[in-house]
């Protein structure tokens, strides 16, 4: 459930070049505040999954709304 989560969040991840630095940043559109920056793609597309893994294990924690993507859905259980 949380694996194919984040996969279909990667998916919707956008990315771009920095004029300043030519470094890469990286957003998901879905799901604001989560982004990163690194020297290269590569390093930018495995921090920004890093950061989008931290953000999914932060919100089931706290119980904060997490968005559907492209029908993924994580639900958290109501507290008895």
């Amino acid at each position: 459930m949380v694996t194919a989560y984040i996969r279909a969040a990667m998916r919707q991840a956008r990315y771009e070049i920095v004029e300043d630095d030519g470094s890469f940043y990286g957003h998901i559109p879905a799901i604001p505040g989560v982004w990163a920056n690194a020297r290269t793609l590569e390093a930018c597309r495995e921090e920004l999954e890093s950061v989008l893994e931290g953000w999914v294990l932060v919100s089931i924690a706290d119980r904060w709304p997490i968005p559907d993507i492209d029908g993924q859905r994580i639900e958290i259980p109501a507290v008895a």
